[in-house]
């Protein structure tokens, strides 16, 4: 059995390392969240389009919606496709902005497959609170690509992700890998 490893701050020392992540205590604070459900209330996808593409992550513009990396993906090249327009029903989308989203998701998966060898893919929208949906006001679609074997100990004992790579680098790999029209 290998000794305890003494880690300065980590409680007792055991047989454990540890990642540490504190950026996710942001997340899990809640730090950024919209205070309601308008647009004027901080929604951050309604913040983003204002900021440079490097700077708010964003990976593509379209005329409707954006591409734009998540800031607490699930695995690396973890998008989400927004439409400009503060709206929290995937219904309440017009015509140009659902054929659009459907256009940009497609458009995410060549991307991921191209720049990273993705060989499946979750896709979806948790529309509501009670569906999951961590920013319900305003409606965006998960790509978050999977490869074999992605889901080992690490989430499912150790409930940590390890990224390999920065989000400003992954950004800049998907966006030379982003599909024109």
């Amino acid at each position: 059995m290998q000794e305890p490893i003494e880690q300065s701050g980590a409680g007792e020392p055991d047989n454990f390392r540890r990642l540490w992540t504190p950026h996710r205590m942001a997340y899990i604070k809640g730090e950024n969240k919209p205070t309601g459900t308008g647009p004027g209330d901080g929604c951050p996808f309604c913040e983003i389009p204002g900021m440079s593409d490097q700077d708010g992550l964003i990976v593509a513009r379209g005329s409707s919606v954006f591409a734009v990396l998540n800031l607490y993906p699930y695995n690396s090249g973890h998008l989400m496709v927004c439409p400009y327009r503060h709206v929290a029903d995937y219904a309440d989308l017009d015509d140009a902005e659902t054929a659009e989203l459907a256009d940009f998701t497609k458009r995410a998966m060549l991307s991921l497959r191209k720049a990273s060898g993705a060989q499946g893919f979750n896709v979806g929208m948790n529309l509501g609170h009670v569906a999951g949906a961590g920013i319900a006001g305003h409606l965006h679609q998960h790509v978050v690509p999977r490869w074999g074997g992605d889901t080992n100990f690490m989430p499912v004992v150790g409930h940590t992700r390890v990224l390999p790579q920065l989000l400003q680098d992954t950004r800049d790999l998907l966006t030379d890998a982003w599909p024109t029209a």
